[in-house]
């Protein structure tokens, strides 16, 4: 897979993200590794979800992992902190809006 690929995939799921609970703003930046790697960010403003093949300097947090652990985290197969926990998954920044993540993705709050 390509880093364009994996993005067009990433951008397609998160934009179905529900973003309508969420009042602050929140700017996330995903460092993938291995065969598709690359930069992007989420961000969420106004209750609307951008996704963008970008690096977001005035981010909230970044997360750093494979396309394959990014995509089972958006399904709901894989939890974010079990990731973390297993060095799937590293996180810099604000860890309390990077939790929030989970519930933005991965359906679960």
């Amino acid at each position: 897979m390509t880093f364009d690929e994996m993005f067009a995939a990433a951008r397609e799921k998160m934009a179905q993200a529900d973003a309508g609970g969420i009042s602050e703003h929140l700017a996330y930046q995903f460092n993938i590794t291995g065969d598709a790697a690359g930069t992007f960010y989420l961000e969420v403003k106004d209750g609307a979800v951008n996704v963008e093949p970008y690096e977001y300097h005035d981010r909230d947090a970044a997360f750093t992992c494979s396309a394959d652990t990014l995509f089972r985290m958006a399904e709901g197969t894989l939890d974010p902190v079990a990731a973390v926990l297993r060095g799937k998954l590293k996180v810099e920044g604000n860890i309390d809006k990077a939790l929030k993540l989970k519930g933005l993705i991965g359906g679960k709050g």
